[in-house]
């Protein structure tokens, strides 16, 4: 696997003094987790971490902290995790599952049954936004980037990303409510005793 489970640890100290290694380290799971949230399969994800992370250490000796770091490398992941979306080259294996790093110790079965079927309804919602809405949903309600800091990762004025933000719930909101209902059933109603 590419990477180590690391904090999504804020880099400390003067940009000049921070690693290309250690911003690796406390960025990667992060980008990772970014980049399955913004339309990248799960075959794909490691190689597209990996353009990720060639675009931060080509361009690293750039970066002078006009923002934090994590901005920054969210900003490339966003660029391209885009250029992803828009090859029309794609793997056509299906995973076995969702590999994402986790930072948390799994939940009881039934809970994490529930947990996975959320997340992909969440995917299938995701779908319906186009790439600048989904970019600011994900950072914002999935990562809780501050909104400034998801401004200046896609490029945007705050208010704009807050106009994007807003028309993106209402489409999230009403594409979870057309699943639930085909659903049939919520993951409460399957827990409650008859």
């Amino acid at each position: 696997m590419l990477l180590a489970k690391a904090p999504d640890a804020p880099m400390e100290g003067p940009p000049e003094a921070v690693t290309f290694e250690a911003a690796f380290r406390a960025h990667a799971p992060y980008v990772w987790r970014v980049l399955r949230r913004l339309g990248v399969r799960p075959a794909d994800v490691e190689d597209v971490c990996q353009e990720v992370f060639l675009v931060v250490h080509r361009r690293f000796a750039t970066f002078h902290g006009g923002s934090s770091m994590r901005t920054w490398i969210y900003g490339i992941a966003t660029r391209v995790a885009s250029e992803y979306r828009r090859r029309p080259y794609r793997r056509n294996e299906e995973p076995a599952g969702d590999d994402l790093p986790q930072t948390a110790v799994g939940a009881a079965q039934e809970d994490e049954a529930d947990r996975r079927r959320a997340l992909d309804l969440l995917d299938v919602a995701l779908e319906k936004l186009d790439q600048d809405k989904r970019a600011v949903f994900v950072f914002f309600e999935v990562e809780e980037m501050s909104m400034n800091d998801v401004a200046a990762a896609v490029g945007c004025p705050v208010q704009t990303a807050y106009a994007r933000l807003y028309a993106a719930r209402r489409i999230v909101q009403a594409e979870m409510a057309r699943l639930a209902g085909l659903d049939g059933d919520t993951p409460s109603e399957r827990r409650s005793p008859p």
